[in-house]
C-alpha cells in the first residue's frame, strides 16, 4: 500500500547536488513526488511510494550527496497524494 510522506532536511543541503541526488535515488527506488528547496535553506521532499521504499529514501537522506552536511530529518505522514513521476521543482 503506498503512502505519503513529507522530509524536511536541514543543514548545509542546498548547492551540494541534494535535489538532483534525490531524484536519482526516489526513482530507482520506485517512488514518485518532488523535492524542492526551501527559502529557509532547507530541502522539502514529497515522497509517494511503499513504507519500504520510503525508508529507504529517508535512509539515505541522512548521508545525502557527498557535499552534503545533513543535521536533522523531519518526516511526517501526509494524506496520499498520487503523482506520474518524480520531480525536481524549480
Amino acid at each position: 500500500m503506498s503512502v505519503t510522506y513529507s522530509i524536511i532536511v536541514s543543514g548545509k543541503v542546498q548547492g551540494v547536488f541534494y535535489r538532483q541526488s534525490t531524484r536519482e535515488k526516489a526513482v530507482a527506488a520506485g517512488i514518485t513526488g518532488t523535492v524542492e528547496n526551501l527559502t529557509s535553506g532547507q530541502v522539502k521532499i514529497t515522497a509517494t511510494g511503499t513504507k519500504e521504499q520510503i525508508e529507504t529514501l529517508v535512509n539515505w537522506c541522512k548521508q545525502g550527496p557527498p557535499k552534503a552536511r545533513v543535521t536533522t530529518v523531519e518526516i511526517t505522514e501526509l494524506p496520499f497524494q498520487s503523482f506520474d513521476q518524480f520531480s525536481i521543482k524549480r
